[in-house]
């Protein structure tokens, strides 16, 4: 098999998550200074993504950050453009560790109108696909929230999701659509039931041969997503943290017998700067086993 025919075989078939390792600008500081490297520690954005990327290297080149667990991880645009041991990242992760690579792609958000935050316009975006695709990254992840049920606001997302994931697609990349309902929605039920029939009606219009993927939050009901995880054209569910802790996140995703994780906090939370190499690893093995038990036994 080709090494994409290889990816989509994995990221299709074999039970595991996806690492999500792509904070950007916004949510870089607190991500350090809970890693144990406060804003003192560094000067500027240069050295404070400098600095993030340290943790990142330090996180895929763990012993056991490996492909029999985490399947995939999804990168900054830095971290993608980054090199570890001499090799680009994402050659490096697919080499190296067996675990496909992902991009987020999105540029922020707009501030909240119709109870929804839109994604901010992403020019040049071709050229970060192209570029991606040339570093032999499988994949995409646009994000974007939803905070009350709006029809309008939710339709609204839903549809700009699958319009970027369509120019995605025509670079030979595979999307991951993250509409995030927000865990502190009033509603946060009535907003998942409306994403999910949204994004149903989305997904059947696509053609037989499209390959998409959706990361959502851990629903209220379980296996909501379920169906749309049927779908043939859906290579995955899978399912952010969304602030949850670690251990109320997996237990939640359990109930959800078509999902895996993709966590962020969760996954990263308990690891520190200043513990010396064993001990990072050894903590970041148990997370790893945790998330995977999560994602691959379910009650």
């Amino acid at each position: 098999m080709s090494t994409a025919e290889t990816m989509m075989s994995q990221m299709t078939q074999k039970g595991g998550f996806i690492a999500a390792l792509d904070q950007s600008g916004g949510s870089t500081p607190g991500a350090l200074k809970q890693y144990g490297i406060p804003e003192s520690d560094y000067s500027g954005e240069s050295e404070m993504f400098a600095r993030m990327h340290e943790m990142r290297v330090r996180i895929i080149t763990a012993p056991s950050f490996t492909g029999e667990k985490v399947i995939g991880a999804i990168l900054f645009e830095r971290t993608m453009d980054g090199d570890v041991k001499g090799e680009p990242v994402p050659a490096y992760l697919w080499r190296e560790r067996g675990v496909v690579p992902f991009v987020k792609i999105d540029k922020g958000l707009e501030a909240e109108a119709d109870g929804v935050q839109l994604m901010k316009p992403m020019p040049g975006l071709d050229e970060l696909l192209e570029r991606a695709v040339k570093l032999g990254v499988y994949g995409t992840k646009e994000r974007s929230t939803i905070r009350l049920p709006s029809e309008s606001g939710i339709r609204a997302i839903v549809q700009q999701q699958f319009a970027v994931a369509e120019q995605v697609r025509k670079h030979g990349l595979v999307p991951i659509l993250e509409p995030e309902v927000l865990i502190k929605s009033p509603d946060k039920k009535a907003c998942e039931q409306l994403l999910h029939d949204y994004v149903l009606e989305e997904l059947q219009k696509l053609p037989e041969d499209a390959r998409i993927m959706l990361k959502v939050t851990i629903p209220e009901v379980p296996d909501l997503y379920d169906d749309i995880a049927r779908d043939p054209r859906m290579v995955r569910v899978v399912a952010l943290s969304g602030g949850y802790p670690l251990d109320q996140a997996c237990e939640k995703l359990r109930h959800n017998h078509r999902m895996l994780a993709s966590f962020s906090r969760a996954l990263i939370g308990d690891l520190r700067h200043q513990m010396d190499d064993a001990q990072f690893d050894a903590t970041l093995g148990r997370t790893i086993d945790e998330v995977y038990d999560a994602s691959v036994h379910k009650v």
